[in-house]
């Protein structure tokens, strides 16, 4: 183990003003330097100077188009690493704070984990896919089984469609992914991104500007509600 190297990456992310832009990244998109400045509170060259750190600690991905670059979380590990800090931060607070994660209610509910979806919403999901045993979910993994196709189907997702396997730096099918404000599994990897994308697609969630969190539409209530089953929807409709 290179100490030095994890020292660095500790040392990047808990500057409080990178840690504003990171967080002002997890829902996947990419932002330039000039938004994550505002994001910070600080001026364009400041927050220049820190970008270049995250990018060159391989924490961010920089794509430069015509006057612009635009930035974006590098992996989906680094996604990971920053929600299970947002957890433990959480799990850590005052004894007083007792509602964990974020206080906006519609965040509660449905936001994107990165590339994913997490709140009440994911949670229910992979909950639906685990009583279907389509899934099987355990502490360090989620093993796909035989049953998986057919539910997911019913979703629109194509198990055998799914992007990614042959990337350079290649991404779990799927990994059980610890739910910040629900403290119960969701689901990452190429499935969980595949079943986000799929109800964005679909006009079932659609983006709050400005925020991780999203909205349900009228058709996402019906199509999800005869999905998940009502035991399993009305918790994420409250």
């Amino acid at each position: 183990m290179n100490v030095n190297a994890v020292a660095r990456i500790a040392s990047l992310i808990g500057e409080p003003t990178r840690t504003t832009m990171m967080l002002r990244l997890m829902d996947g998109r990419a932002l330039t330097s000039r938004e994550l400045a505002s994001a910070a509170g600080i001026t364009a060259a400041t927050a220049s100077r820190h970008l270049t750190m995250l990018v060159e600690g391989g924490l961010l991905d920089v794509t430069a188009l015509g006057r612009h670059r635009y930035h974006r979380i590098a992996s989906a590990e680094v996604a990971m690493l920053l929600e299970s800090i947002m957890q433990l931060s959480g799990a850590n607070a005052a004894p007083a704070a007792r509602r964990t994660g974020p206080r906006d209610e519609v965040m509660r509910r449905a936001r994107t984990c990165y590339d994913h979806l997490a709140g009440r919403l994911g949670v229910a999901i992979a909950q639906r896919l685990a009583q279907e045993r389509a899934i099987l979910i355990e502490p360090e993994a989620v093993r796909i089984t035989n049953r998986a196709s057919e539910s997911l189907g019913k979703l629109g997702v194509e198990l055998a469609a799914l992007p990614g396997a042959a990337q350079r730096r290649p991404r779990a099918l799927c990994r059980p992914c610890m739910d910040w404000s629900e403290r119960r599994f969701h689901l990452g990897g190429r499935l969980g991104a595949a079943i986000c994308s799929g109800c964005m697609a679909r006009g079932w969630l659609s983006r709050k500007p400005g925020s991780r969190a999203l909205d349900i539409t009228p058709a996402g209530q019906i199509g999800l509600r005869d999905w998940l089953g009502l035991e399993l929807w009305q918790p994420v409709a409250a």
